[in-house]
């Protein structure tokens, strides 16, 4: 049996190898909100609702990007513009997609299409015990800014605290 990766690129049968799915990513809009929601549900504690996320969608100064395996919603950024700065909201990758570099590949389309909009500045918050993140936003030229103490709660587990993070896009 002859595979179709084989005849449609040389570095297709590394993907299929590893288990790597093909993903694009392409600006988002309120036909996403329910998709946003169970992603973001499922990779936070509290996730917002897709009427929350539909609402935000609608909103003149909201950016997001998505990213899709096939039909599948495997990766969301969603931002907030203000004057010539922008809020990263959110980001969710799905756990199956998660340490194959998609979080890098959504927010480098989506920090050069803030760029194209004129933003000068970036900031986001990330909870100091997330590693992983603090890797990648470290990686994408990202610096603390400030600290925000007791700002995460969970359930049953000690309150955790925000960095603030900005990095400047001009």
């Amino acid at each position: 049996m002859i595979f179709p990766f084989f005849v449609t690129s040389p570095w297709a049968w590394l993907s299929w190898l590893l288990g790597a799915s093909a993903s694009s990513v392409s600006p988002a809009g309120t036909r996403d909100a329910e998709q946003f929601a169970a992603l973001h549900a499922a990779a936070f504690g509290r996730g917002w609702s897709a009427e929350e996320f539909e609402r935000l969608l609608i909103e003149h100064n909201v950016v997001a990007d998505r990213a899709m395996s096939g039909e599948r919603l495997v990766g969301f950024v969603i931002s907030r513009l203000a004057a010539d700065q922008a809020e990263i909201l959110s980001i969710a990758v799905a756990a199956s997609f998660r340490g194959r570099g998609l979080a890098r590949k959504l927010l480098d389309v989506h920090l050069r299409r803030l760029a194209l909009y004129g933003i000068g500045s970036v900031f986001l918050e990330v909870d100091e015990r997330n590693i992983p993140a603090r890797r990648l936003y470290s990686g994408l030229r990202f610096h603390e800014v400030g600290r925000r103490d007791s700002y995460y709660v969970g359930a049953g587990q000690e309150a955790g605290t925000a960095l603030v993070l900005r990095r400047d896009l001009a």
